[in-house]
């Protein structure tokens, strides 16, 4: 039987914060290390929804429109390795261990966020300013898409729509 004493709640509470500074060091870490592994990060292309990954996963595309760094809490922070942490993920899960895009992308989702949290930014405001630049390259023409985007994303939402724009603007290009 475990017994509720105001000694075990601080000693909760003091491992969960120690627990916590782990995880914010070890997620720096994660984000040095994926990015060192990525072996191309292009930011010329049309991306919709900010960001995506060739289909041989070696290219992480960031919209060219997308801005590399935001202010937060006073404090300017380049963001890019968010993105590319989140696109890296997400594409290792589909390709190496198969599950479909909206698991995968939950997953990355969630790293993203701990990532972003490790290094002090409330998530509040990193969503939003990620959800305003999604909005307006959302609302942009399709001009520059890169031929070898993946386009799993897009298939598996159902953005039909979408895709077919990326296939018309991959066509074009390639023309």
């Amino acid at each position: 039987m475990l017994v509720n004493s105001p000694l075990s709640e601080e000693t909760n509470r003091e491992v969960r914060t120690r627990s916590e500074a782990v995880d914010d060091a070890v997620m720096r870490d994660v984000l040095k290390a994926v990015a060192a592994r990525v072996k191309r990060v292009d930011r010329d292309h049309d991306i919709p929804y900010t960001a995506g990954y060739s289909q041989n996963g070696e290219t992480i595309y960031i919209d060219r429109h997308m801005p590399r760094s935001h202010a937060f809490g006073g404090r300017r922070v380049e963001t890019d390795a968010f993105l590319v942490l989140h696109e890296a993920i997400e594409k290792a899960l589909l390709d190496e261990l198969g599950l479909n895009y909206i698991h995968a992308h939950q997953i990355a989702l969630r790293s993203e966020r701990a990532a972003v949290e490790a290094h002090g930014i409330a998530w509040r405001d990193y969503d939003r300013f990620t959800q305003q630049n999604v909005k307006s390259i959302a609302d942009e023409r399709l001009t520059k898409v890169p031929n070898d985007l993946d386009l799993t994303p897009y298939r598996e939402e159902q953005d039909f729509a979408r895709l077919q724009q990326l296939i018309a603007a991959i066509r074009v290009d390639e023309g």
